[in-house]
């Protein structure tokens, strides 16, 4: 289990958004919205390092038998689940024949914890917190906000577009989770998407709100699609990577190559007019290191641009492209820099059948290369944890070029390094499948929506 203090499930339906640990700490609160104003904002060097300070988050203790109030951290045993067809969360703590668990739901600017012996507290972050927003002992409101909160999500999610009849009941699991995981990161009222409830992740990246849009449409809610299309159609994309949920620019790192092609494909998805094309050489690509010509930020703008990208992802073009013997390179000209799992996007979502052949190449290669609980983003990457994005975007596009197996191995990749109460983490320990950064993260959950639909549409 990841350390105290890192969030393992998101609680909330775009409105207050708490991130909840393994051991139902309140680790990161946003209001009014997910991508919104931290009220509790735990550094994430410290989130690695396990030396949070417990003041910095809501801490529930246990007193057995008189004996001294204890965090879950130090119990027997916990255990973690979503309430079904939910993002109401329940933790389950032992210490020797004592048993707890502590409930936590989110209902508009309202948050409430509630104990399995009836007892409950909630919070109210109405308008500006100050002295007055403080937790409050009421069992009947607590009670009555974890109900609200559970009729909500299931109406919700009884709109969704069901898998087809064949879908295995893992794959269902799946796909519900994945929804509800997308709809407590995107702001009901804005469709600011965050990519995570963490301190440097509750922003919103063009590329990842994109593919929620996607998600969204794909599963019948078109509402939410073009809400969330709208929001990035807003967006000053040649000023900056990441947003605030006000729609403002977030310092700190450049604007990215791809990110006009996600708006683009959102708003097809979305049914509305696409925003304009955008230079993507000499910017990053999504591993957001240093500018280059990348594989990944060509194939965003193919559909855009097509005859300026072109000559780099024509197959070809070897000189000058992405094309190798083996399939396709990161990097322009660079065969070094290693086949890319980006190849996937030009099947799924900017499709170029004419590299359908160079990418299937690309994707098997990587593929068979597979851990345990999934790839990593590349040949190119320097580290062994593999990310959840990657393995689920390429499940999605091997699905789409017929390679069934292949996608429902690196589903299975996912399935393992989900947590057990269903989050994808934004990668996983390679030995262990804990998860090690932010969970769960919207990404991987909106490909993963993707690829269940492509097997079982």
């Amino acid at each position: 289990m990841p350390p105290p203090f890192l969030g393992t499930a998101v609680v909330g339906s775009g409105g207050l958004t708490a991130a909840i640990d393994a051991y139902g700490d309140v680790v990161d609160l946003r209001a009014p919205g997910p991508a919104g104003r931290a009220l509790i904002d735990n550094p994430v060097a410290r989130q690695a390092a396990g030396t949070v300070d417990p003041g910095a988050g809501i801490v529930p203790r246990v007193s057995v038998d008189g004996g001294p109030a204890r965090p879950l951290w130090q119990a027997d045993s916990v255990s973690q689940r979503y309430l079904p067809g939910t993002n109401v969360v329940r933790t389950v703590a032992r210490f020797g024949e004592a048993r707890i668990a502590i409930v936590y739901a989110a209902d508009g600017d309202r948050l409430a914890c509630l104990t399995n012996g009836g007892k409950g507290t909630w919070i109210s972050f109405a308008g500006e917190p100050g002295p007055r927003a403080r937790l409050r002992c009421d069992d009947n409101v607590a009670r009555a906000i974890v109900a609200t909160a559970q009729r909500s999500d299931r109406r919700w999610l009884a709109r969704a577009r069901p898998l087809g009849p064949a879908a295995p009941a893992w794959a269902r699991r799946l796909y519900e989770r994945s929804l509800l995981t997308l709809r407590a990161l995107t702001d009901s009222r804005s469709g600011a998407v965050a990519a995570g409830a963490r301190d440097g992740w509750a922003y919103v990246w063009p590329r990842d709100a994109g593919t929620a849009a996607l998600a969204f449409a794909a599963a019948g809610y078109r509402p939410e699609a073009r809400r969330v299309t709208r929001f990035l159609l807003g967006l000053d994309l040649a000023a900056a990577a990441r947003f605030d949920g006000d729609g403002a620019s977030v310092p700190g790192r450049g604007a990215q190559g791809d990110a006009a092609g996600w708006v683009v494909v959102a708003a097809h998805a979305a049914g509305l007019p696409p925003g304009p094309a955008l230079p993507w050489h000499a910017r990053p690509d999504y591993q957001e290191r240093s500018p280059g010509t990348y594989l990944a930020n060509a194939l965003a703008n193919s559909g855009a641009d097509g005859p300026k990208s072109r000559p780099y992802v024509d197959i070809s073009a070897r000189r000058r492209g992405f094309g190798t013997e083996r399939g396709l390179v990161r990097e322009a000209g660079e065969p070094g820099s290693g086949l890319d799992s980006a190849a996937a996007w030009g099947v799924r979502p900017f499709s170029q059948p004419t590299l359908f052949p160079a990418i299937r190449r690309t994707l098997l290669a990587l593929a068979e290369r597979q851990t345990r609980f999934g790839i990593v983003p590349g040949e190119g990457w320097s580290g062994a944890d593999p990310w959840m994005a990657p393995t689920a975007w390429t499940a999605w596009s091997l699905a789409a070029l017929g390679e069934r197996r292949q996608a429902l191995g690196l589903l299975g990749d996912l399935r393992r390094a989900a947590t057990p109460a269903g989050a994808l983490p934004e990668r996983v320990d390679v030995r262990t499948g804990v998860p090690t950064s932010t969970t769960p993260l919207a990404w991987p959950h909106a490909f993963a929506v993707l690829a269940l639909r492509q097997l079982w549409p």
